[in-house]
């Protein structure tokens, strides 16, 4: 008698290939990230005028960190590239715009030193606990890019005299939400090393 088998082929899954549409976006972000900048400096030194198409750069920037983490999810294009590229690209657009408001004055300095400090800190951490897992991006931790973005966005676009006094304050709501999120973001860090749900 002979043993039965299992003839089923076992399914193969196709490696995702690195050249995707979604990386490609992340690459393109990291590309405007000195173009942004070049501008920003362009409406300092030359023309404020410019200060428009680098607002402008810097939203588009922002906009494709959605549509590329909504890619690779959609599609499942999800590479090792994507995530370790897509985090320092969103952390190298929003830093450069922080340090530039700072640099020419528009913010104060320790805000853009507590921002990098949570961001670059919270980049480390995902890398210290990466062999354990991956943390999933929360409400508040979308709610703190939107804010952000939306804050320099609002420094960076000539709004009317009148309306100036806003930013501070959605910078004020930004800078709490990434503090908040950042001190949760380590304990939830914490918890997965030690194996605690």
């Amino acid at each position: 008698m002979t043993e039965a088998t299992d003839s089923t082929p076992a399914a193969v899954v196709a490696p995702v290939p690195v050249l995707n549409a979604a990386n490609a976006l992340t690459a393109l972000r990291l590309a405007l990230v000195p173009v942004f900048v070049a501008l920003v400096v362009a409406s300092e030194m030359i023309h404020p005028g410019w200060r428009i198409i680098a607002c402008l750069t810097f939203a588009f920037a922002s906009a494709t960190d959605l549509v590329d983490g909504w890619i690779a999810r959609r599609f499942a294009l999800v590479t090792s590239f994507g995530k370790v590229a897509d985090p320092i690209a969103d952390k190298a657009l929003t830093g450069a715009a922080l340090v530039l408001l700072s640099w020419y004055g528009h913010l104060p300095w320790w805000v853009t030193a507590l921002i990098l400090v949570r961001e670059w800190g919270v980049t480390l951490i995902r890398f210290w606990v990466i062999r354990y897992g991956v943390i999933p991006a929360s409400r508040g931790g979308k709610a703190k890019t939107a804010l952000q973005i939306l804050a320099i966005v609002w420094y960076l676009w000539p709004v009317p005299a009148g309306l100036v006094a806003v930013g501070p304050w959605i910078m004020a709501a930004a800078v709490l939400v990434t503090v908040a999120t950042g001190l949760d973001y380590v304990v939830q860090a914490v918890r997965l090393r030690r194996g605690v749900s």
